[in-house]
């Protein structure tokens, strides 16, 4: 996966003495999801109520708003716990068509006869050990993201996904969302703030590899 990962940056402008400014600079990584943010402690740095009126950042992110993994207020849980999740989607993913033409026997010699009903469930155990669903929490990015809260997704990882163990989900698709992002640039009373659009890339597909 290339991904561009936000990374927030403190530089050190000292003409004069003076204060330091916030940066926000996109940065390559193949780690997934994206590493809670540093930001800058001081709140002279966070939008004012007047920066966040909901009507006027919904007209400037425009269509980019998701409703499906992004919300302006405190949501509800995004899935049950990880064990739980990973037990229902398996139940209701079908099986892939790699599992599905898989011929069960050793590789020489003759072909070992398994009927339907053994067969079916063979391959349903075997997909139990390799199946990967992308499990998804909500994360609060903080005063300075608009939408604030976005649904992230996780590899599900709490044991190896295959037989014999070493193998472990893994991240294999990403897509990105865009996001408005509170960016200061200069220091003290002389600094200038806007929102701006940023991408943040979240896990879509997870699979079992090395």
């Amino acid at each position: 996966i290339r991904a561009l990962l936000l990374c927030s940056c403190l530089g050190l402008l000292r003409p004069g003495g003076g204060q330091p400014f916030l940066r926000l600079r996109p940065s390559p990584s193949d780690n997934l999801p994206v590493k809670d943010i540093v930001e800058h402690p001081d709140p002279e740095y966070d939008p004012k109520e007047q920066d966040l009126d909901e009507r006027t950042l919904r007209k400037k992110l425009g269509s980019h708003f998701d409703p499906g993994f992004m919300a302006v207020a405190v949501p509800g849980p995004a899935n049950a716990s990880g064990a739980e999740e990973a037990a229902v989607g398996r139940g209701r993913a079908a099986l892939p068509a790699e599992l599905r033409r898989l011929e069960l026997g050793p590789a020489q010699g003759p072909r070992l006869k398994v009927g339907k009903k053994a067969r079916r469930k063979v391959l349903q155990w075997l997909w139990a050990y390799t199946y990967c669903p992308v499990l998804y929490t909500w994360k609060d990015l903080g005063v300075r993201f608009w939408p604030r809260y976005i649904k992230e997704g996780n590899c599900f990882a709490e044991k190896s996904c295959s037989l014999p163990e070493g193998m472990f989900c893994k991240p294999v698709k990403s897509v990105t969302k865009t996001f408005l992002r509170w960016h200061c640039q200069g220091w003290s009373s002389q600094k200038y703030c806007t929102w701006i659009p940023v991408q943040y890339p979240l896990i879509s597909e997870c699979k079992c590899s090395c």
